[in-house]
């Protein structure tokens, strides 16, 4: 049952993230803005439509979209959602997650690449140069917490309190500022991009894709929705304490990943996106919080 319910929540709750974030914007703008239910409606109607492909392409801008949405799944199967349960609960599983994010990213990179397109590969560059940089903050966090629980998958963010005690509160504070940074670095979100412009000079992950259409074009987007729910999904295995029933935990899950979603509008709206010589700064930002959670977690180990 849990695992039916954690593979529906997985399918459904990327495109109404997309769909509330969207509402979020139209109304701190004052509009009535789209539906929540719109990226469903957009999805469909992507997938009625023709693709057109570029001469110069080969079969690895045919294929990157299939990996990328197919790795993102996959990863999404590593995490809890509903009762701190996930449908594939392995060993090392945030090693496989980043991992398995990696591959998908690297295709997504190639296959921008693959288009011949020196705008698309520009875009590209910038991708690949901020998951570098942001990588070593999900690995510090995730050892923090391991070193902490000694469990070496995503169960141990439901323990930090029990272990660390009164500091827990503390780590578990600033671990969800961290991955909330980093959902908004791997979306492509404000302040790091802006998914709704086509200025050449801003443009990261938007570029990338502009030659995708169709199926090709739905897929893309539903992955960058899937990725920013399975972290989000993290966030609320610090929040949502154990021993709870599941209609309640099921409650909580739900309504925190909207809260996220409503976060990620209102920054969207509240901030503009920063120059690119900035956006370095703040995704080392990410790894300085990181560090102050090692930091505590030493404290709560041997203080």
């Amino acid at each position: 049952m849990t695992i039916i319910l954690n593979l529906i929540l997985i399918l459904a709750l990327p495109l109404l993230f997309i769909g509330v974030i969207n509402k979020t914007k139209a109304f701190w703008s004052g509009r009535k803005g789209p539906s929540i239910f719109q990226p469903f409606y957009d999805f469909v109607r992507l997938f009625k439509k023709g693709m057109v492909i570029s001469k110069t392409t080969s079969f690895v801008f045919l294929i990157f979209p299939g990996i990328t949405f197919g790795t993102t799944f996959f990863a999404s199967l590593l995490i809890p959602f509903a009762l701190h349960s996930s449908v594939l609960n392995i060993e090392g599983a945030f090693i496989i997650f980043a991992y398995t994010m990696s591959l998908g990213k690297f295709f997504s990179i190639i296959g921008a690449m693959d288009t011949g397109s020196s705008f698309e590969g520009m875009g590209a560059s910038r991708e690949a140069s901020f998951s570098t940089i942001v990588e070593p903050a999900f690995f510090i966090i995730m050892g923090s917490i391991i070193a902490l629980t000694d469990i070496y998958n995503f169960d141990g963010f439901a323990m930090i309190i029990s272990k660390a005690g009164s500091v827990g509160y503390l780590i578990v504070i600033l671990g969800a500022i961290t991955l909330f940074m980093i959902i908004l670095i791997e979306g492509c979100r404000v302040p790091i991009d802006d998914p709704n412009t086509h200025l050449e000079l801003t443009m990261i992950h938007e570029v990338m894709i502009l030659d995708n259409s169709g199926p090709d074009l739905a897929l893309l987007s539903y992955s960058s929705g899937m990725k920013m729910v399975a972290f989000a999904s993290l966030i609320a295995n610090l929040l949502i304490p154990t021993e709870i029933p599941l209609r309640i935990s099921l409650l909580l899950f739900v309504g925190i990943i909207m809260a996220i979603a409503m976060a990620v509008g209102t920054t969207e709206s509240a901030i503009a996106r920063l120059r690119m010589s900035r956006v370095f700064d703040f995704i080392f930002f990410t790894s300085s919080l990181s560090l102050i959670i090692l930091s505590f977690v030493a404290i709560g180990l041997y203080g």
